[in-house]
Order: C-alpha cells, then structure tokens, then sequence
C-alpha cells in the first residue's frame, strides 16, 4: 500500500521533502557532519564532485575519494534534526518513490558522523579523537519510536540510579555503534568510550552563563558512573540519535568524534580547526583501507 502524501512528503521534482535529494544522487557510504560548512572541508579532498544541492541547513555533496563513492550531507545541530536526516537517508533507499511503496529488499548504508565533542574525563586530552563505542541519549528522541528492543535497558536503569535522575527529564536511553565501523575506524592512539547526547548546548551539558541547572553536579556524577568498567567519556549533540534510529532501520552507523574541550580539565583546543581537519583526514583514509 502506497504510503501517503502527508507523511512520505516530496518536492515538485519528486526529491525527499528536506533533503531534497534523489535516490540517485546518494552514495551507500554516508558522512554526517553538523556544520554545512563543514561539508566542503571533506569534499576538497575527493577526486571528483559529481552532485551538489543545498536547502535549510542541509548541504549534501556526493563524489569519489580514491574511487570509493560517498556522500556528505549537514544535518545542522541536535537530534530533532537527526531525526529528519536518517529517516530521510532511509526513505531515498529504501522506499520506491514512484510507487510511494516500501522496497521488498531493504538496503543497509554506512553512516559516520564526524564532529566535535567535549570529554568529561580528564586523561582524555583536546585535540584527540574518540568513536563512540555507545551512545547514552538525554533528548528522549528515540522513545517516540518502538525501540526497547535494541536499547540496553540495564544499562541505562544503573545510570538513573547513579545520577538520582530527575523524573520530568526525558528518560535516557543507550545503543550501541557498529561493530563492522569500530572496526573499520579502530587505529593507534585513537580513544573509544562511552558518549552522552545532550539536547542542548548549556543547561543540558552542565554549563552556567546567568542560568542555574537542576543539577549542579551532573557533569560530576557523569564522570563517576561506571558500568561494566567503562565510563562515559564525552559530551556531543546527536550520537544517540543516529545511533538508536539507524540501528532500527537496519543501517551501520558510528560516530568519529574530534575532543576540542576538556570539561575536567577546563581547556580547550588551541586550534579546533585542525583538529576536525585532521579527524577529516583520518575517517577518509580508514573508508577506503
């Protein structure tokens, strides 16, 4: 049964409604990044440009590097906004776009954000890079969706304890990232850890202008949880999000993180330009290995 207009929405050229993109115009190998920016300072580097477009905060590019066919798209900032992209990523493959109909054979992409992070522990220096193993989500996104079934209930029950979690909050929620992209990413020197997805910049992530929190000691006690020895280690604003919508849709999904602050240590990077610039670098070389 076709799907209808009001919740399958395209453009007057038949693109998806956000992204305006075509099913032809993405690769299998998708590179996520925040900043719209940011999606040339990847794309210099390929051999060949083949597709462009850009609407709202959604900039996508499509070329080669070293003959491998891969996609950049901006998704802008927080899971509110991942929540359009990976559905949309999802619906370019995997529903017919004529017939408005699902695909019979569901197609698996490759998705890797790449962005910057604050680490909440101390031995874990700026400027260095970090893939999250798992996710733990603060934004409540994912509960919007039937999902209990890929979340690490136990885990995220021992996390509320620890915190004494403050009930009107969303209720936090942990997935995990690819084990085939861990792998593919894994290098020397390369930390791996735990990261939170926070729904905001300030508040969310314990940081004080004129406004006090709820919680003056939640980046504390974030630090201090452990569960089955291994800690949360950074701070971003849309790991969980790809992670627990991917894993659902059936797509690979890891996120690469450049650590331009420390929240322990109170520095943060002299140059977080090059730091993303080489993470840029790196993530590319590992696709193609």
């Amino acid at each position: 049964m076709p799907i209808k207009a009001s919740e399958f929405i395209q453009n007057s050229d038949g693109s998806v409604y956000h992204l305006n993109l075509l099913p032809e115009n993405l690769a299998n190998t998708v590179i996520v990044v925040g900043d719209p920016d940011r999606v040339e300072r990847i794309t210099r580097h390929f051999d060949k440009i083949e597709f462009k477009t850009r609407k709202r905060e959604f900039h996508t590019q499509t070329g080669y590097y070293k003959g491998k066919r891969i996609s950049v798209i901006s998704t802008g900032i927080g899971p509110d906004n991942i929540d359009i992209v990976i559905n949309e990523l999802d619906a370019l493959v995997n529903i017919d776009f004529k017939t408005r109909e699902i695909k019979k054979e569901i197609t698996s992409l490759d998705i890797i954000r790449i962005g910057t992070s604050g680490s909440i522990q101390e031995e874990i220096p700026v400027d260095s890079f970090l893939i999250s193993e798992s996710a733990i989500g603060f934004d409540g996104l994912l509960h919007f969706y039937d999902s209990e079934h890929i979340q690490d209930l136990e885990f995220a029950e021992a996390f509320i304890r620890h915190l004494d979690w403050f009930p009107k909050k969303a209720t936090p929620y942990v997935i995990g990232g690819s084990e085939k992209l861990i792998k593919c990413m894994e290098g020397t020197g390369i930390y791996k850890g735990i990261t939170g997805t926070n729904i905001g910049f300030y508040g969310p992530q314990g940081r004080v202008l004129r406004l006090a929190l709820e919680d003056d000691r939640m980046n504390d006690k974030l630090a201090s949880f452990t569960f089955n020895n291994k800690k949360i280690t950074n701070l971003e604003m849309e790991t969980s999000a790809i992670y627990g919508l991917s894993k659902l849709l059936g797509h690979h999904a890891l996120s690469m993180n450049a650590v331009i602050a420390n929240r322990a240590a109170g520095t943060f990077s002299s140059d977080p330009k090059k730091a993303v610039d080489d993470l840029i670098k790196y993530t590319l070389e590992q696709l193609v290995k």
